[in-house]
């Protein structure tokens, strides 16, 4: 008989549907649209002008696996702090213009990877689209015409009463042809709003009636728990009908959590290489063991696997050996003890107490065998290691 491989597959489920076909844009190394993998992005809540800071907060942002940074340019002195930040930034930075047109021309100079412009934000805008094409073309430099429901322009506003989808994409149509009118197309948009069903109808008609690359967000989403929510259902619904080039988690917390949500946004939809994921039973009454407590250990003890693993932690005899057989690593837990499960077959029998420690060997085993990379507090707790002293 031959043997049937368990686990994560080798290779990712394919989308849910074929990707929107839209122009491609480089935002600095950093491909947008075209068919490039969809790129996470954040903004900083430093002040722009403590370059030092800022760049703290970028290289945090870096290694938490943003792609493209924007930060926000209010002031003259903000504008004097780009060109080290996008000098020394890893990642490529978008300047966040907002009022003033001519720091549009300032980050241009400074060496931006990009430009965010709101139109409902910058008095006399229209006037200097030509002179600002002129400059980005001759730079290289895309600009995002970002448009948000907090400030629709007014005239809009009066058309049609309130922030509606349609105000929305007529804003950000109106603004591109503006552009188009000096042959400049280097152009992403955004249609942001803080109702996720506004936002969706908003981006399926933008996608309907343009072909440039689309960055999703829903704006002031509020609070970890409700943000993520509301991104979660809006990217869902439109990453799965392959409407979106770049995505930016609105959190009211740290940038690096609005990181952590869009990445397992794109992971959980198959458009990025799974990292580690805990699959956990939610409990019940016939769970034998305290699987929220079982769950949360081997969460914190493998935060910072490099390595697309999948860890079933499961608490009863009905669902637990068939999830964890067909994890990477698992675990079905009853009656004091567990059946550790390695690539679909049981390894082990521990008992309760030991069931963390056991998985979390066993995950390092498995990342070690496929060539990781181990950050250092992970290696010293490989079988067989030795630990270092610090």
């Amino acid at each position: 008989m031959t043997a049937v491989s368990l686990g994560m597959p080798a290779v990712p489920p394919p989308p849910l549907a074929p990707r929107r076909a839209s122009r491609q844009i480089m935002v600095g190394s950093v491909p947008v649209g075209g068919g490039a993998p969809v790129s996470v992005q954040s903004m900083t809540t430093t002040l722009t002008a403590d370059v030092n800071a800022t760049l703290q907060q970028i290289a945090e942002l870096t290694a938490s696996g943003c792609q493209i940074v924007r930060v926000a340019v209010p002031s003259q002195d903000d504008v004097e702090a780009l060109p080290a930040i996008a000098r020394k930034s890893q990642i490529p930075v978008i300047a966040d213009i907002h009022f003033q047109p001519k720091y549009v021309f300032a980050a241009i100079d400074a060496g931006c990877a990009a430009v965010r412009v709101n139109p409902g934000n910058i008095r006399q805008f229209d006037d200097k689209v030509k002179e600002i094409a002129a400059a980005a073309s001759a730079a290289g430099t895309p600009i995002r015409i970002g448009v948000n429901a907090g400030s629709l322009d007014k005239r809009l506003l009066a058309k049609y009463g309130k922030a509606t989808a349609e105000a929305l994409v007529e804003s950000a149509l109106w603004e591109c042809s503006l552009f188009e009118e000096h042959g400049f197309r280097d152009i992403k948009i955004s249609v942001k709003h803080n109702d996720p069903v506004v936002m969706v109808r908003a981006y399926r008609q933008l996608a309907e009636q343009c072909d440039y690359p689309l960055h999703l967000g829903v704006t002031e989403a509020g609070p970890a728990f409700q943000g993520t929510i509301k991104s979660a259902v809006a990217f869902g619904a439109l990453l799965a009908e392959g409407i979106g080039d770049t995505i930016r988690v609105s959190l009211s917390a740290p940038p690096v959590e609005e990181i952590k949500v869009g990445a397992a946004i794109l992971e959980s939809l198959g458009l990025r290489e799974r990292g580690l994921e805990i699959v956990s039973c939610p409990s019940c009454g016939r769970a034998q063991v305290d699987v929220y407590k079982l769950a949360e250990e081997v969460t914190a003890g493998l935060e910072g696997l490099p390595v697309p693993l999948r860890v079933a932690v499961m608490g009863c005899v009905v669902n637990g050996p068939g999830e964890a057989r067909e994890a990477d690593l698992g675990v079905a837990s009853g009656n004091g003890k567990g059946q550790i499960f390695v690539k679909g077959q049981v390894v082990k029998t521990v008992p309760e107490a030991q069931i963390v420690e056991t998985l979390i060997e066993e995950a390092l085993r498995l990342a070690d065998e496929m060539g990781a990379e181990l950050p250092e507090d992970l290696r010293d707790l490989l079988p067989g290691a030795t630990v270092t002293v610090h």
